[in-house]
């Protein structure tokens, strides 16, 4: 017996007319899954990665692969940096702050002053500007593993860029 799907199961992917970018920061396991997902939910997807040896391994997402924050970002892109631990995460904030990006986050633990605080303040961002990177990101699902942090992540940029708080909560 063959089962047929209703046509609301067939939705297509965002139109080209609203097109989203999602950037991912730094080639990690989250970007993966972070960009495979966010192509499903219409976003146009980057891999930011500046290092040349992690980016030739990084390839095989098969997502256009750049070195460096674009300059030309707007309100349509969200920056999300995968690996709170990278000696180019201070440079990459500050860049990604500098541009039009509609919202910058960065992983990590609530409760704990992430490492890209100090990195800011030393490359001499206003304190106001290192407020504007969200951490932690994503919805509280207690995610542990990079799918689930990649789903928890795109669910909370799409309850944001909604307008809505994410949750059970309507």
């Amino acid at each position: 017996m063959t089962t047929t799907r209703p046509a609301r199961w067939l939705t297509p992917a965002a139109p080209a007319s609203a097109e989203r970018t999602l950037v991912a920061v730094f080639a990690s396991p989250v970007s993966g899954y972070l960009l495979r997902y966010g192509a499903d939910m219409g976003f146009r997807g980057l891999l930011l990665e500046p290092d040349e040896a992690r980016a030739a391994g990084a390839t095989t997402l098969g997502f256009p692969l750049i070195t460096a924050v674009p300059e030309d970002l707007d309100d349509s892109a969200d920056v999300v940096v995968t690996d709170h631990h990278r000696s180019e995460l201070g440079v990459m904030l500050r860049d990604a702050l500098a541009t039009k990006a509609r919202w910058i986050g960065i992983i990590g633990k609530p409760g704990i002053v992430g490492p890209h605080v100090a990195m800011l303040t030393g490359l001499g961002v206003p304190p106001e500007e290192i407020a504007r990177v969200h951490r932690p990101i994503g919805l509280n699902i207690g995610s542990r593993i990079p799918p689930e942090i990649a789903v928890s992540t795109l669910a909370g940029l799409l309850a944001d860029r909604n307008g809505r708080p994410g949750g059970f909560d309507f």
